[in-house]
């Protein structure tokens, strides 16, 4: 099934970090998160992606395109310019990737919007490109089908200041984008959704994923959740970035299920 990673924010929380770099190539055990979101849905054999950037895109493109140069030792002959790879350590990925620049200041939802054009299939996963969690993915996709609605919303419950559902059974009644205070379930971040969803959307910039998709399908009833227990973590901030790397440097990442 094919992954469609929100990739063009400005990430201005993490300022000091993304000033070179948008924040899905923020590192995390030399590697970008992004990496580790990927890693994440090839474990469950999920490795076709479409990845919608926007700021500083190329940055994205020129890591991909030289994937085999930044994850092994290399020797370079600058007499004739030969590169000679040194090792062959790193993992092979069976991923494919396109990716699409859907502009610097297009909101989220009207980016997946943009990335229908790239993905084939009825049903399509979809995710932030700043989060990782311990989340089993093709139990989410089980439960979707079973759920039979138009989308899926993996909940989850850290702090408050992230979008809260309220439920009803495996039905999101309720969606509230950031509220000032509460407890509970929150949007975590990880979707499954009928590609009719964003073919029958506006074509414009201004459309948010939250506001403008996940609550008009919470009013019509059409948005699924599955609760997930386990771990979950974003990294909005350099306080949440310091955490991650503790989490890998310790060789205890809990997202590390591959």
């Amino acid at each position: 099934m094919q992954v469609a990673i929100l990739c063009g924010g400005l990430g201005t929380r993490l300022r000091e970090e993304t000033e070179l770099k948008p924040k899905p190539m923020v590192e995390i055990g030399h590697k970008p998160i992004l990496w580790h979101i990927m890693r994440l849905y090839s474990h469950f054999g999920h490795n076709d992606f479409v990845l919608c950037t926007g700021y500083k895109a190329d940055v994205i493109k020129q890591y991909f395109l030289n994937y085999q140069y930044h994850s092994q030792d290399i020797e370079i002959d600058l007499k004739t310019s030969k590169v000679t790879k040194l090792d062959h350590s790193e993992e092979f990925l069976p991923w494919t990737i396109r990716i699409q620049n859907t502009g610097i200041h297009t909101l989220t939802g009207s980016r997946l919007k943009r990335a229908m054009r790239y993905i084939d299939d009825d049903i399509f996963l979809a995710t932030y490109g700043d989060g990782v969690a311990n989340i089993d993915i093709n139990a989410v996709i089980r439960h979707h089908r079973d759920a039979a609605k138009l989308a899926t919303v993996v909940a989850v419950r850290p702090s408050s200041r992230f979008g809260e559902l309220a439920l009803d059974g495996d039905t999101v009644t309720s969606f509230n984008e950031k509220p000032q205070t509460g407890s509970g379930w929150i949007n975590g971040g990880f979707f499954v959704f009928s590609k009719s969803i964003f073919e029958n959307l506006p074509d414009d910039d201004a459309i948010t994923l939250e506001e403008g998709v996940l609550q008009k399908l919470s009013d019509a009833g059409e948005l699924s959740v599955y609760r997930h227990e386990g771990f979950w973590q974003c990294m909005d901030t350099q306080r949440e970035m310091n955490l991650l790397e503790e989490y890998w440097q310790s060789d205890n990442a809990p997202w590390k299920l591959w």
